[in-house]
C-alpha cells in the first residue's frame, strides 16, 4: 500500500507548540503554546494480563489461531500462538472468542453533536463565516454525552472528533480516548496531532449561497480556499521573518497572532493534518490541485463516495479515504455511491477506513465493514477478513496520525483490545470486553464496567 504522511517537525512554528512573540524593539518574550489545553488522561489500573485461546486479528493482516496476548504496563508485550504465560499474571480465557485491536472511528461528532441533540447542546458548526479555522472542536465536547458509552459498547476505543461541514474551513478536530470522564482533557489522546476539517461541495455553497453570500457555487468554494491559503502563506512568511530577525539580534515588528491563520499555517508547516469532507471525484481532484498549489498534503478524504472513480490518482498521491459501505443517494453529490467503494480502493492499494459520522453507526463499525467486504467479494475482490480488519483499526490510526501508538496489536503499542463474542464480521458478534491502554473499560458481563454518564443516570435511574 502507498501511504504518505508528513513527518511531524521537531520545531513547530505556528501550530499548537512553542512560539516567540516580538514586541517592537524590546527583547522577545516567550509565550508557551506547547500545550495550551493539556491532556489529563489517566489510563487507570492495568495489571499484567494474558488473554489466551482466542482467534486474533492483529490489524496488520495477520490471523492467529489459539493466540495469546501479553499485556504489561498498558502496552502489548508479546503476541503469538506459543507464548509462555509468566506466573502471577492475570489470565483471561478467551477460547472460542475473537480479538481485534480497539475500534477507531476516524470521523465522529459525538460530544459536539451530542444526545439529546437539542439547540442548547449542538455545538458542531460555528455557522457564521465560511472560514472558521480559529475554532477547536475540543472546546465544544460534552464528555458526558451518552453516545460515548454506546460507542464503547461497540468496541470503539479512540475517536477523531471533528467540527461539522457547514464551512469551507470548519476548525480543528481532536483525537480522544473513549474513556469515561467529566472533562474533555481527561479524554484527550496525549501526543496526537490536530486536524483541520475542510469541506467542499454542497454544504458550504448551499449554506452561504442561501444567505446571498459567497460561496454560492463550487467555484466560489475554491476561491475561498485559495484566498485563505494566500493569507496563511503571507502570515507564515511574516512570522518567519520576525523570528529570523530576532535570532540575528535585530529589532522586529510586533507580531500579532491570528487564530485562524495560525491553524492554517500549522497545516502549511506540516504540523496539522487535513481531513477533507468531499463526495464527488471531480471535486477531490480539484482539492488535490489546491493542495499542490499551496504546498500541503491532504491526509484523507471523508465520505468520498465517488473515490473509486479516481482510485489511481488517490493511490499516487498517498491520500487515505474514510467512507461508509452503503450510505448514498441522500443528496445529489452522494448519488453515485456504491457499496463496492471500499473494496475497490483497498484493491488499488489505498488506505481505507470505515467511519461513522453518526453516533448510531459508531456502535457497529465492524458490521459496516462486513457489508463493504461482502460487496467487494460479490464482484470478485476477495479481501480476507484479517486484511479488512484494518478498515476499522490500523487504517483509521494512520488517518489520525497515531499509528505509532495504537491501531494494531504490536509489541510496544497501547493495549487497546476488544474481545468479541464471535467473528467480528458476523452480525451476531458483540464486544464483550474492551480494554484501553490495558485497562478494562467495558465488560458486557460485569456491571462494574458498564459506565453510565450522569445525564443517562438521571434519565434511567433504577427505582429503589
Amino acid at each position: 500500500m502507498i501511504y504518505r504522511f508528513r513527518k511531524m517537525k521537531s520545531v513547530m512554528y505556528l501550530s499548537c507548540f512553542s512560539m516567540l512573540f516580538f514586541l517592537g524593539n524590546s527583547s522577545a518574550s516567550t509565550v508557551s503554546l506547547s500545550n495550551p489545553y493539556p491532556s489529563t488522561y489517566n489510563p487507570g489500573d492495568n495489571d499484567p494480563t494474558a488473554i489466551i485461546g482466542a482467534t486474533i486479528f492483529d490489524g496488520n493482516g495477520h490471523r492467529i489461531e489459539g493466540g495469546t496476548i501479553l499485556i504489561e504496563h498498558g502496552k502489548i508485550k508479546e503476541i503469538g500462538s506459543n507464548i509462555a504465560v509468566p506466573s502471577g499474571v492475570k489470565i483471561i480465557d478467551a477460547t472460542g472468542r475473537w480479538i481485534t485491536p480497539g475500534v477507531i472511528d476516524s470521523h465522529s461528532h459525538i460530544g459536539v453533536y451530542p444526545a439529546p441533540a437539542v439547540r442548547g447542546q449542538v455545538d458542531v458548526n460555528e455557522n457564521v463565516e465560511p472560514n472558521t479555522s480559529q475554532v477547536w472542536a475540543e472546546h465544544s465536547i460534552w464528555p458526558e454525552d451518552p453516545s460515548f458509552d454506546r460507542a464503547r459498547e461497540g468496541g470503539v476505543t479512540t475517536l477523531l472528533i471533528l467540527p461539522g461541514s457547514a464551512n469551507l474551513f470548519g476548525g480543528r478536530g481532536v483525537v480522544v480516548k473513549n474513556v469515561p470522564s467529566v472533562t474533555e482533557q481527561g479524554m484527550k489522546f496525549p501526543g496526537a496531532p490536530y486536524s483541520l476539517k475542510m469541506a467542499c461541495g454542497e454544504n458550504p455553497k448551499g449554506r452561504y449561497g442561501a444567505k446571498g453570500r459567497s460561496p454560492a457555487t463550487r467555484m466560489g468554494n475554491v476561491a475561498g480556499y485559495r484566498k485563505a491559503w494566500i493569507e496563511a502563506l503571507e502570515y507564515n512568511k511574516k512570522w518567519k521573518i520576525s523570528r529570523e530577525k530576532h535570532e540575528n539580534g535585530q529589532s522586529a515588528e510586533a507580531f500579532k497572532r491570528d487564530l485562524a491563520l495560525e491553524t492554517e499555517a500549522g497545516v502549511l508547516n506540516g504540523d496539522i493534518l487535513v481531513q477533507n469532507h468531499c463526495y464527488r471525484s471531480d471535486e477531490m481532484a480539484v482539492m488535490i490541485d489546491v493542495a499542490k498549489e499551496f504546498g500541503y498534503h491532504i491526509t484523507a478524504f471523508h465520505h468520498a463516495v465517488e473515490a473509486y472513480k479516481i482510485r489511481k490518482l488517490l493511490a499516487q498521491e498517498g491520500i487515505c479515504v474514510a467512507t461508509w459501505s452503503g450510505r448514498g443517494g441522500f443528496k445529489m453529490e452522494a448519488y453515485d455511491a456504491i457499496e463496492e467503494n471500499a473494496a475497490l480502493l483497498h484493491q488499488a492499494g489505498i488506505c481505507v477506513a470505515i467511519h461513522s459520522d453518526s453516533p448510531v453507526l459508531s456502535q457497529r463499525l465492524n458490521i459496516e465493514s462486513a457489508v463493504a467486504l461482502a460487496a467487494g467479494r460479490r464482484i470478485g475482490i476477495n479481501i480476507s477478513e484479517e486484511d479488512a480488519v484494518s478498515w476499522f483499526t490500523s487504517n483509521p490510526a494512520k488517518i489520525l496520525g497515531i499509528s505509532d501508538k495504537t491501531g494494531s496489536l504490536v509489541p510496544g503499542k497501547s493495549a487497546d483490545v476488544v474481545i468479541w463474542s464471535a467473528d467480528p464480521f458476523s452480525v451476531y458478534a458483540v464486544a464483550e470486553d474492551v480494554f484501553i491502554d490495558g485497562s478494562l473499560k467495558y465488560s458486557r458481563n460485569d456491571k462494574k464496567y458498564q459506565h453510565v454518564s450522569d445525564f443517562d443516570l438521571g434519565q434511567h435511574a433504577e427505582a429503589p
